[in-house]
């Protein structure tokens, strides 16, 4: 077992854009573990109905 690894995963999630309203979108996080324990999130990114990738930031998360 590697001391540091990054790990790739998928989940979905709430999300909301002023054009769109509320959606819910897979969200792929790519995190940086030490020993098993997440040390910080490297990059966060959506897939777009139409195939496109978009970078998280763009999008708000609602409550």
């Amino acid at each position: 077992m590697n001391l540091i690894y990054i790990k790739r995963f998928t989940k979905k999630e709430r999300r909301y854009t002023p054009e769109m309203g509320m959606f819910l979108a897979k969200v792929t996080y790519i995190k940086k573990f030490f020993l098993g324990v997440p040390l910080k999130t490297l990059h966060k990114y959506r897939e777009t109905y139409y195939g496109k990738t978009k970078d998280c930031i763009e999008c708000v998360i609602a409550n």
